[in-house]
């Protein structure tokens, strides 16, 4: 086993999030004209894109990215990571590489210098605060196993797999190469679903991911009974225990569960005065999770983080942390 210098190197979607409000007559619109899914992802092309960001209300833009998001976050734990994305060169991708690299990340995939342009996600928030999301994965699409150091991902404790990247052949692949090489390394691979339509979508190739390479997994409720093509999320929670050494499952306001080793723990959401947006929730409980399992605390301490972290990200518009959350480890411990 090599001595690990980084805690996570994550790979993921390099996207450029917009964030706006939405009613939830907008949403039916779009889903009745262009097959909107309220709460989930859309994969939409580029012109598309540009339709839709000429219809959205003035909006947040800030370098996103389930992946991204979640480093972001690990990062303001004050977690050492790096991050393995793909996107072009052009002015979104210089921001988006600057970005990344301010957080104190170490992010060196080449940039694409032909073909799409960066890729980017128009987020709609309702009322409700719920997140409905059209994707545009432009350059990120790109990311293949030609992208991945074996060196690189030899030098973290965890090798983090966002789900969303999974639409692609070549990105199935790079999956693949870098959990092997994590493995050979005598190191974990974690991979957080996503989205249960990219579940269902590509569930026979997950499911030979998660059996075959992956030591934790991150899933919410839906995602995880999509996986399984169970109704009942208790038998679905059963169904993981016997795939991996580490589940996590998120359930919302109801909390999370984490089963191991035949064991299951579970932890309360954290309260918020008022939830504004849910984008990132996931994301960020990932981040304090990873975070607090790279620093040997045990479960139930990294899902109390992953909670707080949560908590912090719903009450704002934005799925990136704004405060400091390293100023959280205090109120875990």
């Amino acid at each position: 086993m090599s001595e690990p210098t980084l805690g996570v190197i994550a790979l993921g979607n390099a996207l450029v999030d917009v964030i706006s409000h939405s009613t939830e007559e907008f949403i039916t619109e779009q889903k009745e004209t262009h097959g909107m899914e309220k709460g989930a992802m859309t994969l939409i092309d580029e012109a598309r894109a540009v339709e839709l960001y000429s219809l959205m209300g003035p909006g947040v833009e800030t370098s996103g990215g389930s992946a991204g998001n979640t480093m972001a976050g690990f990062a303001s734990f004050g977690g050492k990571g790096a991050l393995i994305a793909k996107v072009a060169e052009d002015q979104l991708g210089e921001v988006f590489q600057h970005d990344i690299r301010s957080l104190g990340l170490q992010f060196d995939t080449q940039p694409l210098a032909m073909g799409s342009a960066t890729g980017r996600c128009l987020i709609l928030v309702t009322p409700d605060a719920d997140r409905t999301m059209n994707t545009f994965l432009g350059a990120s699409s790109e990311l293949s196993p030609d992208d991945i150091d074996p060196n690189l991902i030899a030098s973290a404790q965890i090798t983090y797999l966002e789900g969303y990247l999974f639409d692609r052949e070549q990105a199935k692949q790079a999956f693949v190469t870098a959990a092997m090489a994590a493995h050979n390394a005598g190191h974990r691979v974690a991979l957080t679903l996503s989205d249960p339509f990219c579940v269902d979508r590509h569930r026979h190739d997950f499911l030979g991911l998660v059996e075959n390479h992956v030591d934790i997994l991150f899933a919410n409720e839906d995602e995880i009974k999509s996986l399984f093509m169970q109704d009942n999320f208790d038998d679905a929670k059963n169904a993981v225990s016997k795939n991996v050494e580490i589940a996590v499952l998120t359930r919302g306001e109801k909390g999370a569960v984490i089963v191991s080793d035949g064991k299951e723990i579970s932890v309360a959401a954290e309260p918020v005065d008022k939830i504004v947006d849910t984008t990132g929730a996931g994301d960020q409980f990932a981040a304090g999770f990873l975070y607090g399992f790279t620093e040997s605390m045990d479960l139930e301490k990294c899902a109390k983080l992953g909670a707080l972290a949560a908590a912090e990200v719903i009450s704002h518009i934005g799925p990136r942390p704004e405060v400091k959350l390293a100023d959280l480890l205090q109120k875990a411990a």
